[in-house]
């Protein structure tokens, strides 16, 4: 009876002490942290939502992932996205995005946007900054906002929040409209600039010194955009240091390479000017020479073809088909919310250009970003969950392709930058940016024990971009699994339309 126990007992043991199994286990891949250097094959156990172990040798989970022959890294970050819908987020998604964030444009009321995405769900993680732009529509025109990208399409069919002064009475009610965006959790401030070059310098000064107060972020589209003076966008960078300078307040500047386009290198050497005495600017880019924006914004009215260098209706796109004169204006006229592409340069037939381009997107320090639009169906936003999406859902190709196409060109093609240096341009740096006040995004941009589980797996050979300016409907490819808080989003390269694993990121107001 005594044998019959002891051989129990044995058998027993090695069960007794094996450890629980983790959640999930991503097995065998070549591991990049890009802040603590680690560069390895290594298992990766999740718990709850986190990394709780990462070993040389195999590790059980309840869900197993193979990434054998992969680069596992830390989800991409993107803080620069206004596609805020379900299929804009899915769509990054296969992009490696993990956290999308509407930081340069924002919203008003932030409150009811971010309880909107909850009610819905998300397949990656969202945020919002708190929309001035918004503030300033509201007060000029009576107009109050819904939390939607809508409002600010429809804001332009009226023109006086563009060009007018605010007087002190409507200044410190803007003021106050943005504060509450940030009294209900916003990450920052967010400043369309370009989008009302009349208003007051003044004003402006009072929203960095709002955003010193409130220890956050402003995310700027400076107010020009011209390479001649005066009211170029040299000045308008000069406006940001000025106000970086004078307020302590922490300046970002949005899409570096649209704004500065061929004044890239005097624009450059002004803003690492500025950092190298202290203040606190950063920047972002996309790798792209053409931008997206409605077709009655303020940069196309006046003399905008001399401003942005010689350019032509042409350079302007509507799904792929360019204006002409007529066409433009009518559609000034018409439709002036419809969302266009505008080439502000050609590196696809001009070596300068290209070399333009790299100075802004491998500027020291930058995160890439996508400036990702929301998709549109005929003319409308597609806010419905629906997957894949129609053959003629359009957006800029940058809403889909940002990230593999920056991983490719950069550092697999061109070998401008090594792979860990640009795995932290879209991870680490993007978290860095935005976690002195935002506490949540320290636990994200790494692959650590007890950070967030926000992970990619993708084959560096063949991760790339499929999004073109004529057919930008195309999911990149490569990207192998997506995990976000925990959760698989893409398993073996299919999309687990279930899974909405997405978190609120935001400020947590006492």
């Amino acid at each position: 009876m005594h044998r019959l126990l002891l051989c129990a007992l044995l058998a027993a043991a090695p069960l007794a002490a094996q450890p629980r199994p983790f959640d999930l286990v991503i097995a065998g891949g070549r591991v990049i942290d890009p802040e603590s250097g680690l560069d390895g094959i290594r298992w990766i156990g999740v718990t709850a939502g986190r990394i709780t172990a990462i070993s040389a040798s195999p590790l059980r989970g309840r869900e197993t992932l193979d990434a054998k022959g992969q680069i596992v890294a830390p989800g991409f970050i993107d803080l620069h996205a206004h596609g805020q819908q379900i299929a804009a987020a899915r769509m990054q998604a296969f992009d490696g995005v993990t956290t999308a964030l509407e930081l340069e444009a924002g919203t008003l009321p932030v409150g009811k946007a971010y309880d909107a995405a909850a009610r819905e769900g998300r397949p990656i993680n969202y945020g919002f900054s708190a929309a001035w732009v918004f503030g300033r529509i509201a007060e000029k025109e009576q107009m109050e906002p819904d939390g939607a990208i809508s409002y600010f399409q429809e804001a332009q069919r009226r023109t006086g929040w563009q060009h007018t002064i605010a007087t002190a009475d409507e200044t410190r009610r803007i003021v106050s409209r943005v504060e509450q965006g940030l009294k209900e959790g916003a990450l920052g401030i967010g400043i369309l600039a370009g989008y009302a070059p009349g208003s007051g310098r003044k004003e402006h000064y009072e929203i960095a010194k709002l955003a010193k107060t409130w220890n956050v972020p402003t995310f700027t589209h400076v107010r020009h955009l011209s390479v001649i003076e005066p009211q170029s966008s040299f000045e308008a960078f000069q406006e940001l240091v000025a106000l970086a300078a004078s307020t302590g307040a922490h300046m970002h500047i949005s899409h570096l390479n649209s704004n500065s386009t061929r004044d890239i290198p005097a624009i450059a050497e002004l803003i690492r000017g500025a950092q190298q005495r202290g203040l606190k600017i950063t920047t972002e880019a996309y790798p792209y020479a053409a931008g997206s924006t409605v077709v009655g914004a303020e940069i196309f009215r006046g003399n905008w073809r001399e401003r942005m260098g010689g350019a032509k209706a042409s350079d302007l796109e509507l799904a792929g088909v360019p204006f002409s004169d007529s066409t433009l204006t009518q559609a000034q006229a018409k439709t002036p919310g419809e969302w266009v592409v505008i080439h502000f340069m050609r590196p696809e037939t001009s070596a300068a250009d290209q070399a333009f381009l790299d100075q802004s997107v491998l500027f020291p320090g930058g995160a890439i970003a996508s400036d990702g639009m929301p998709w549109t169906l005929q003319g409308k936003t597609i806010l419905d969950d629906v997957w894949p999406l129609p053959t003629d859902a359009f957006a800029h190709p940058r809403s889909a392709g940002t990230f593999s196409r920056f991983l490719r060109d950069y550092v697999r093609e061109r070998r401008k930058v090594e792979l860990r240096e640009g795995l932290r341009k879209v991870s680490l740096i993007p978290a860095q940016i935005l976690e002195q006040s935002v506490p949540q995004m320290r636990q994200k941009g790494r692959l650590q024990v007890g950070k967030d589980a926000d992970i990619v797996v993708f084959d560096l050979a063949t991760f790339r971009d499929r999004a073109t300016f004529t057919a930008p409907n195309a999911t990149s490819v490569g990207m192998k699994h997506v995990v976000v808080n925990g959760v698989p989003v893409i398993r073996d390269a299919e999309l687990i339309r279930s899974a909405l694993p997405g978190k609120a990121i935001r400020r947590s107001v006492k």
